[in-house]
């Protein structure tokens, strides 16, 4: 047997490591911490695997086919610590055709946001500073007077996402009080947040009316007590019942509310301005219709298909909107101003839904003709066939999704580039691939084929999917 444990002297130690090409030029552009922990871990590895093979009756390798000389272990120890100062936070090709992806941080700023993110990073900013009088302001005001202005709303606030919204109202109208809600609207968001649990968390106490199908205007009246702080109405945005269906519509309901003096709280998750059946695509309530409609707040998410940072917008009535600034949670869940920033952008282009349906990924996500989903699809297979020689590559039918917890009955026809790799490898393997690429691309699989939809791959961002697949396929 071959013996290992004198391989163990055979170790170079690290700083001749360090010594070596491949790691002196690490430390020219690296962090030295970085470079001598992937030269320690690089040593300890090996150090590991020769003491486990010494320790075993059949060795599964000999001697020979382990290089320990100080350049080998160098340019491994190399790509270690390239591996440690890359960002764990990366930009990626999504070529999943899912719009929305909540896994993926949900969808790309517009041009505009991402500038404006940009200024706040390098200046100075009046977050908290009045211009006009000098003297201190509020961050809510950069936002309030656009989001009445679409909305109708009187008064506006903005948390950190649209769970924080409804928690804060919630604790705000009702802690340890009754918020009435339909049993039907008891929705489960991403990450198993449940409303129910959220309501508790607020300190509201729960009454649900109605059955999961069915809820009518006299379950709300039935249960109304001394005790009852608010209606709660929440939009199933990421879910669709069909059939044997009834609720309540906003006008009624907000008629009952105020005829008892109690204020109505819409949830719409995942908030719109625009009319979506204009770009075929199912009807979602507006936020500024359920304003009309007589909600006193609602509560609404500024990414997904907004379009914008992730956040929470509450918007209504101005001295309920004030109740809820003066929260003291509010604080604890407040925007920064990057947020704020690229709000304001996205909201802007809001003031022209013709520009905004322009400029704003999502939309443009979202309108794009099949025409031109299959004209980008054969012009990227032509392309990935001239780098990639074995498999297959064809221009396949098929459909892309909203995502994001929005439109789950929506199909988007589209036109994907399928593409079928050699027997030598694994679909499974090369998708593994990708995923840990320079930059990682993220496509469907299905059974033996790997899907590239160009819905959600931007132009500028083809020729580095393309070089990326062949890089996999060398591999």
């Amino acid at each position: 047997m071959p013996d290992y444990k004198s391989l163990l002297r055979e170790l170079p130690a690290v700083d001749r490591l360090l010594r070596e090409a491949p790691l002196e030029d690490k430390l020219q552009r690296l962090p030295r911490r970085l470079v001598l922990q992937a030269a320690q871990e690089t040593i300890a590895s090996y150090r590991r695997r020769l003491s486990d093979y010494s320790s075993l009756d059949h060795p599964p390798e000999s001697p020979v086919q382990i290089d320990l000389s100080p350049f080998a272990l160098a340019e491994e120890a190399a790509l270690l610590a390239e591996r440690k100062a890359d960002s764990n936070h990366k930009s990626l090709i999504n070529a999943t055709g899912i719009v929305i992806h909540t896994n993926l941080g949900r969808v790309p700023l517009a041009p505009t946001a991402v500038e404006a993110i940009t200024a706040t990073a390098k200046n100075y900013t009046n977050l908290e500073f009045s211009l006009d009088t000098g003297e201190r302001g509020s961050r809510h005001d950069h936002l309030e007077e656009l989001l009445c202005e679409l909305s109708g709303a009187e008064a506006a606030a903005v948390v950190n996402n649209n769970a924080a919204a409804v928690f804060l109202v919630l604790n705000t109208l009702a802690a340890s009080r009754e918020v009435v809600v339909s049993r039907g609207q008891l929705v489960e968001i991403g990450g198993s947040f449940r409303i129910p649990e959220i309501m508790a968390a607020s300190g509201a106490h729960l009454v649900e009316v109605g059955t999961t199908n069915k809820t009518y205007l006299r379950d709300y009246e039935a249960v109304l007590n001394d005790n009852t702080a608010a209606f709660l109405k929440v939009h199933t945005s990421n879910y669709h019942m069909v059939g044997f269906t009834a609720e309540v519509e906003t006008g009624d309901l907000a008629a009952l509310a105020a005829r008892n003096h109690l204020p109505l709280v819409e949830d719409l998750g995942s908030g719109v301005f625009l009319d979506l059946t204009a770009y075929n695509l199912p009807p979602e309530p507006r936020i500024q219709d359920s304003i009309a409609a007589g909600a006193d707040l609602v509560t609404f998410s500024g990414d997904k298909m907004l379009g914008g940072p992730q956040a929470g917008i509450i918007v209504g009535r101005r001295d309920l909107v004030a109740l809820v600034r003066k929260n003291q949670l509010a604080r604890a869940l407040r925007i920064d101003k990057f947020t704020i920033a690229a709000l304001e952008a996205t909201l802007r282009l809001y003031l022209d839904p013709g520009v905004a349906v322009e400029q704003i990924p999502v939309w443009t996500m979202l309108k794009v003709s099949p025409q031109e989903l299959r004209r980008r699809s054969e012009n990227l297979a032509e392309k990935l066939s001239g780098q990639v020689e074995d498999g297959s590559i064809e221009v396949i039918e098929g459909v892309s999704r909203v995502g994001g917890g929005a439109l789950p009955t929506a199909e988007l026809p589209t036109f994907l580039v399928a593409f079928r790799p050699p027997v030598s490898e694994s679909p499974s393997g090369l998708v593994s691939k990708l995923r840990r690429g320079r930059p990682p691309v993220i496509p469907r699989l299905q059974q033996d084929r790997i899907l590239f939809d160009p819905r959600t791959i931007r132009e500028d961002q083809e020729a580095e999917l393309i070089e990326a697949v062949a890089a996999a396929c060398r591999e």
